[in-house]
């Protein structure tokens, strides 16, 4: 809390000259004015106390003097000391941490509680992975495996018509049928495979 002032250079001019313009003030006010100027604040100029300013203002009132004391405050600052915080308790801190530290852990239980790893592992996402994992490459395989033989039907055919039809749009189209029937054979057995996989799981 502000107690005094940093003294501007227009109250050190008036406090040095004796017969300047407090020179109607009594000389024991001047001699404490003058003893508070020169006392110098750290990094900072002459620290005048707010009492010594109120003394001022009464004494210059008294002496019917032209100058007034907002005059005299020209340049002048309100000292502001620097405030100490002071050292924090050790054991403060202690506690302060195992709260957090316990407050956290709360925290987590609670977000955590519907979570239990061993129910998972048995019944749970983690067990059902495995299963899903081989019942995706099997699927994967019969979809490769359908694609494969229709793909090789289709060729086959196109090459060994070649004895029989000469003209290409023959041959073309008996590869194309002879591989369609091939890909319903196919699809049907698919589908019965994929069908009792299904109603496996």
């Amino acid at each position: 809390m502000a107690s005094s002032i940093v003294a501007g250079e227009r109250l050190v001019r008036a406090a040095a000259s004796a017969s300047g313009e407090l020179g109607r003030l009594p000389r024991e006010l001047r001699a404490e004015l003058q003893a508070a100027l020169g006392a110098q604040a750290a990094g900072r100029g002459p620290l005048v106390p707010f009492s010594l300013l109120r003394k001022l203002q009464g004494a210059l009132r008294q002496a019917g003097s032209p100058v007034y004391l907002h005059e005299l405050l020209e340049g002048s600052e309100i000292y502001l000391p620097e405030v100490e915080k002071p050292p924090r308790n050790p054991e403060l801190v202690a506690r302060l941490e195992k709260i957090k530290a316990k407050l956290a852990n709360e925290e987590y239980k609670r977000i955590t509680r519907n979570i239990n790893c061993q129910e998972l592992n048995r019944y749970g996402a983690l067990a059902d992975l495995g299963r899903q994992v081989r019942s995706m490459k099997a699927v994967v395989i019969t979809i490769f495996n359908f694609i494969v033989t229709v793909v090789a039907a289709f060729a086959c055919t196109y090459l060994g018509s070649q004895y029989i039809f000469t003209e290409m749009a023959a041959r073309v189209l008996s590869a194309v049928i002879v591989a369609s029937v091939v890909g319903l054979a196919e699809l049907y057995v698919m589908v019965r495979t994929l069908e009792g996989e299904l109603g496996g799981l």
